[in-house]
């Protein structure tokens, strides 16, 4: 049987939570017993404007189940701004322990078209977005030796997406930064994972279909949010999500070929391809240093001996 999630003794923050996946977030933890600081600042899916109401709804439809909620309209952009609304959260609960970092926005164009303060502003949004909010509640974290932090990637981050160079870079740093904070954190008992959802919200409702749209309901990719933050979450890992399927995504390299000094040349890895791109015994990597020590053992392991006399 299923171990059953409750999150009655629990405190999350959950950024762009006004609508789509971060009112579903948001209200599926409520609805577990979580105290939830709802933050939006209300924008249109480019980043501008304000708008009050979005985050105050999803808020009085927590309270209206019973639940407790409170509204913060904190610019992710701006640390002052981070800073007060995680003062905030800890001034009425005392604790902050999980972090969804959720808010974004979408400016997409070709590169070749695209303004660099739009890739700029795009990147400030999720990458550095993520960054403040992450800093923000780490303290909090560490001297409580609890956390469940979980970034949004995107399907455009991991494999690419044409007229998205923005916010397919910002969706891969976030991975970055969660792998780097995954190894930092699991030690002070913080796991940090990444969802990459596939959704029908306003980010996407000019880019699919409504037939599609049908079946890409933000409601079906919540459990795996709740998953991700819960006691039992893993660390380090990409769930990837949408219409009721669930699957990991993850980073790997093939085996590995070693080649000899006087074979180091373009011409021998052009020949010797087929061998290194061959993914059939591939490897996952903990760490970069992982990843060196593995190459020096390769190429130990075809070092000729010294000949050392005994």
């Amino acid at each position: 049987m299923a171990v059953s999630f409750s999150f009655s003794d629990k405190v999350a923050i959950v950024t762009g939570a006004g609508g789509g996946l971060g009112r579903a977030h948001a209200l599926a933890l409520a609805e577990r017993g979580a105290k939830i600081l709802v933050n939006d600042v209300g924008g249109a899916v480019s980043g501008g404007g304000t708008d009050e109401r979005p985050a105050a709804e999803v808020v009085a439809e927590v309270e209206r189940r019973g639940g407790e909620a409170m509204v913060s309209r904190a610019d992710v952009t701006d640390v002052r701004d981070v800073e007060g609304m995680v003062a905030q959260t800890i001034q009425r609960w005392g604790r902050v322990d999980i972090l969804i970092n959720n808010a974004g926005i979408l400016r997409d164009r070709s590169f070749a078209k695209m303004d660099v303060e739009d890739f700029r502003r795009v990147l400030d949004v999720h990458l550095m977005g993520a960054v403040h909010c992450t800093k923000a509640v780490w303290p909090h974290m560490v001297q409580q030796g609890f956390g469940r932090v979980l970034m949004t990637t995107s399907g455009s981050g991991i494999y690419g997406n044409f007229g998205q160079t923005n916010y397919g870079a910002a969706k891969s740093g976030v991975v970055g930064l969660m792998n780097v904070l995954a190894i930092e954190g699991a030690r002070k008992g913080i796991h940090v994972n990444t969802l990459a959802p596939t959704a029908a919200t306003r980010m996407t409702e000019d880019l699919i279909d409504p037939d599609t749209t049908a079946v890409l309901e933000p409601e079906s990719i919540a459990p795996g949010a709740l998953f991700l933050v819960s006691d039992a979450a893993p660390n380090k890992t990409i769930l990837a999500a949408g219409a009721g399927v669930f699957a990991v995504a993850r980073m790997e390299e093939s085996a590995g070929v070693y080649l000899p000094e006087e074979a180091r040349l373009p011409e021998t890895v052009a020949d010797r391809w087929s061998e290194i791109s061959d993914m059939s015994a591939s490897v996952v990597t903990g760490s970069a240093f992982d990843q060196t020590a593995r190459y020096v053992e390769l190429a130990g392991a075809h070092s000729e001996p010294t000949g050392v006399p005994q």
